[in-house]
């Protein structure tokens, strides 16, 4: 497995927020992490970059134990991550905020392909928005942007935090057909995690329910959508 999670456990203050959660991530798969609001998606993206240390569990990508590195370390070896948040430097343009991955690239021993033109043809509407400031972008502009920073740094893993939240169907399809073109013109796997099945569905080829800390199930994400039971699980 290119990204392989064994029992991940995170422990903040006195609460485990992740309770020994094991999932898998295929070269050049995209899987989807569904939940509801709260019930621990963002912090198993987390703990897979970098941000929250694992309490008990392994995390391995392309082959090598990474439990114990930091996050520098990890966006070096190849994974990089897009927050939920987006995280724009607002005085700075869309084209400014995307050079900054590639800068990072450019300063290391990690140096990769991407350039502007690639985050345009993921993403057409970059074109008309480079010079604007990230400050004044509408939500989707800005997931659009952050994604594309994310792609910047050249990763082999993608990690998306809710890309899909509080988009109109229509961008909600340009996002997927987006992911599409990550995977078969970069190359990268994506990790999605999403609150909406519907909308993670056309996407992820697998699935995994977390609820409460815990991986509940693992499977195809039509089995999801089909089962009354899991569709009560992640509130939908």
């Amino acid at each position: 497995m290119f990204l392989k999670i064994e029992n991940l456990q995170c422990r903040m203050a006195s609460t485990n927020i992740l309770r020994s959660c094991s999932l898998s991530v295929k070269n050049k798969e995209i899987v989807c992490l569904i939940g509801r609001n709260g019930a621990g998606k963002s912090s198993i993206l987390k703990s897979i970059i970098g941000l929250y240390p694992a309490t008990l569990g392994k995390i391995f990508f392309d082959d090598k134990e990474i439990t114990s590195l930091s996050c520098h370390d990890r966006v070096m070896a190849g994974i990089a991550y897009a927050p939920e948040d987006s995280r724009m430097f607002p005085d700075l343009t869309v084209e400014e905020n995307i050079r900054l991955g590639m800068w990072i690239t450019d300063k290391t021993s990690r140096k990769g392909s991407f350039d502007l033109q690639k985050a345009i043809d993921i993403f057409p509407a970059i074109e008309k928005l480079r010079n604007r400031r990230a400050g004044t972008l509408s939500g989707g502009e800005k997931k659009m942007v952050s994604v594309s920073r994310a792609l910047a740094l050249s990763p082999s893993l993608l990690l998306l935090d809710e890309s899909f939240e509080g988009l109109s169907p229509l961008v909600v399809r340009a996002f997927s057909e987006a992911m599409q073109r990550i995977r078969t013109d970069m190359g990268a796997s994506i990790l999605l995690a999403e609150s909406n099945v519907h909308n993670a569905a056309p996407v992820g080829e697998r699935g995994y329910i977390i609820d409460r800390g815990e991986i509940v199930f693992e499977g195809g994400l039509n089995d999801i959508l089909s089962n009354e039971e899991l569709m009560r699980l992640v509130g939908r």
